[in-house]
């Protein structure tokens, strides 16, 4: 599939999930949720990409099972934040301490930091699924926090679940009208705006309230 829009290949789902199949699919959700090198990956238009193709649209050699891609997004995304969680757990806050690198930002963690303040911890997982960078270091932020693991647990399996499948089950069902069917890339670019749009506003009301 030729990619019409200035969308670069890491950012790009349908590209991803075309190249590199399921098992990369898999491979990209647990880094993205369990690792904190993953904060750069596309998740959200990765699983609506996923969906499509499970719709048989993206690519004719690329034809999953619908209810098998929810399945295992949805389990990988949960164990994923599990190891999140326990690697916060184990380093403690000494892993958020560190200098800004071209890789870690200080701002990444304070993004989730406010997050779980204005929440509270269990709306904070669930929604933080559908924020890009917060959904990284959420994790592991908790884990260094005093929060029990039964919590987490608890709503890591609700947050994993409606993102992980909801976020596919509208790939497939949308990829099959034919107008977004044929415009998947812009699609794709729209997806990847939208779910950066919280942390645009977020930057503006911060900028905002330093220049008052």
């Amino acid at each position: 599939m030729q990619t019409a829009y200035a969308l670069p290949a890491i950012l790009d789902g349908a590209h991803l999930v075309e190249t590199f199949g399921l098992i990369g699919l898999l491979v990209i959700v647990f880094a993205e949720t369990g690792l904190l090198l993953g904060f750069f990956l596309p998740g959200d238009s990765l699983l609506f990409a996923a969906g499509y193709a499970a719709s048989g649209n993206l690519s004719p050699k690329l034809h999953p099972n619908i209810v098998l891609v929810c399945v295992l997004v949805s389990l990988v995304a949960i164990v994923g934040a599990q190891v999140g969680f326990l690697i916060g757990r184990k380093a403690g806050p000494a892993l958020f301490q560190r200098e800004d690198s071209r890789l870690f930002k200080r701002s990444y963690v304070t993004k989730a930091e406010e997050v779980l303040e204005r929440y509270g911890p269990g709306k904070a997982i669930v929604l933080a699924r559908f924020i890009p960078i917060v959904r990284t270091f959420l994790n592991p932020l908790m884990g260094a926090g005093s929060i029990p693991v039964a919590t987490f647990t608890k709503w890591n399996v609700v947050g994993g679940v409606l993102w992980g499948t909801g976020m596919t089950l509208l790939g497939y069902f949308l990829g099959n009208v034919t107008f977004i069917g044929k415009n998947i890339e812009f699609f794709a670019i729209a997806i990847v705006l939208i779910s950066v749009l919280p942390i645009a506003i977020e930057l503006l009301r911060a900028r905002r309230r330093s220049q008052l």
